[in-house]
């Protein structure tokens, strides 16, 4: 047995062994991801500590093919035992399993020719995460909770404050010669403070700053305050009575609308029919202001990464633009489902097949800044947080619980809380009357400020 096995000291040559001992032991192709990290979170509530976890992991995921007539037999297997006994059960395990299953057309890797990487530093690790000795990171998250606590004296309870960090590595190989690997870092903190209204009511709400840097990081006492606002501007909140009317969502929940737009493209969802974006490659499907990017590229971007989770590099690939769907997105599987080539957004557990995921999607700003949009707005709903999961990729309809601030004569009355907003999606896309220019990256996906008129507010 290999030394590599045994020493654990290089992961890429682990991945390759565990390729070499699949092939061997009857595997046609073979993938191996090995996914290793470390993780500090800590949570504080009423300036005491709740929860301190600090912990490490790894884990070896290995999937083999197995040709057949008319396709492949494919299994996969995974484990966090890295011994020379733990990587030959992983392999025999996916080898003997692939024996069982059906033949699958489709199935396959990319071609030797489409795999690759993004060269230079991309800014996804930096060791100053853990910078802070432990009793600093804990103060850290106290500081925040302490600001917004701080705030008014309307704010009588917390829900916590947190500071967590993260560092992991990923390393990829497969049998067709490629071979890959990649570190990366986060640091975050947050505070969800709990305040009291004159009739007894209770309102929260939060904030957070999270980066892959510990020195981009906000203070703490920055988002305990916001935290505190945020929480503020809700008390005494009232229901308005069902109507249509605009409504205008802070980038902190229009962000959704561009997930359900990277929802409704993906390759899965086009061919098995479950997609109002089915067949309409190249046509108008949102307003022409509208334009949906996912960017698999940018330096230091939560969702960047060198190559995606097939070993195919990360590109940038327009969804939607001025209004037309550009393209779907695809990983190898879809793109041979639908005869089009992957477009680089495969994501990978450690066991199971490939997936789609994002990189670092976005709805593109526009000119407007949200005081201008809500100036605009005779009558309407200014949405700040929203509940549940209501949106139909089939038929496009939408409905959502919701909560916000009603705008009189272009400004911000009063909160509003217990209420309903529903549309459909294919409208709602058209009837964006208004883009913000406030695009700023707190995730992977992101938008500005949207206004979207004629949605239906139910309420009282």
């Amino acid at each position: 047995m290999s030394p590599v096995v045994e020493t654990q000291t290089n992961l890429q040559e682990l991945a390759e062994f565990v390729v070499a001992r699949a092939l061997l032991s009857g595997a046609s192709d073979a993938e191996v991801t090995i996914r290793q990290g470390d993780e500090f979170s800590t949570t504080v509530r009423m300036g005491e500590v709740e929860t301190l976890k600090e912990s490490g992991s790894r884990g070896v995921g290995l999937r083999v093919l197995v040709e057949a007539e008319n396709g492949y037999r494919v299994a996969s297997t995974s484990s966090s035992d890295f011994t020379q006994e733990g990587i030959e059960y992983l392999v025999q395990g996916a080898v003997g399993l692939a024996q069982v299953t059906s033949v699958d057309p489709f199935a396959g890797l990319a071609e030797a020719g489409e795999f690759g990487r993004l060269s230079g530093d991309l800014g996804l690790y930096h060791e100053d995460v853990y910078s802070l000795p432990i009793e600093e990171r804990i103060a850290w998250a106290r500081r925040a909770e302490a600001a917004a606590m701080a705030a008014d004296t309307r704010l009588v309870n917390s829900d916590g404050a947190s500071f967590d960090a993260s560092t992991g590595r990923r390393v990829f190989a497969n049998s067709r010669g490629f071979v890959g690997e990649y570190q990366s870092s986060y640091c975050s903190i947050a505070a969800s403070p709990i305040a009291q209204g004159a009739n007894g009511e209770m309102q929260r709400d939060y904030w957070w700053s999270q980066a892959r840097s510990f020195r981009d990081l906000e203070q703490p006492e920055e988002v305990g305050c916001e935290a505190a606002r945020r929480t503020l501007r809700m008390l005494d909140a009232r229901r308005v009575p069902t109507q249509q009317a605009p409504v205008i969502f802070a980038p902190e929940v229009a962000r959704g609308l561009a997930g359900a737009v990277f929802d409704a493209a993906t390759g899965d969802a086009i061919y098995r029919g479950a997609s109002i974006f089915a067949g309409k490659l190249g046509e108008e499907v949102a307003a022409a202001a509208v334009t949906v990017v996912d960017d698999g590229t940018i330096p230091g971007g939560f969702g960047t990464s060198p190559f995606d989770a097939e070993g195919l590099p990360s590109r940038c690939t327009v969804v939607v633009e001025k209004g037309v769907l550009k393209s779907y997105i695809l990983n190898t599987y879809a793109g041979r489902k639908l005869g089009m080539k992957s477009t680089g957004n495969a994501g990978r557990g450690l066991a199971g097949n490939p997936y789609l995921d994002a990189g670092n999607l976005f709805l593109e700003a526009g000119t407007q800044t949200p005081e201008e949009m809500i100036r605009g707005v005779e009558r309407g709903l200014y949405v700040t947080r929203m509940l549940g999961h209501g949106v139909n990729l089939v038929t496009g309809d939408y409905s959502r619980g919701a909560a916000g601030l009603w705008i009189e004569n272009g400004e911000l009355a009063y909160p509003v809380h217990e209420i309903t907003i529903a549309g459909n999606l294919k409208e709602m896309l058209r009837n964006i009357t208004a883009i913000g220019s406030d695009l700023v990256f707190r995730g992977a996906t992101a938008a500005p400020t949207l206004r979207v008129d004629g949605m239906t507010i139910a309420g009282a």
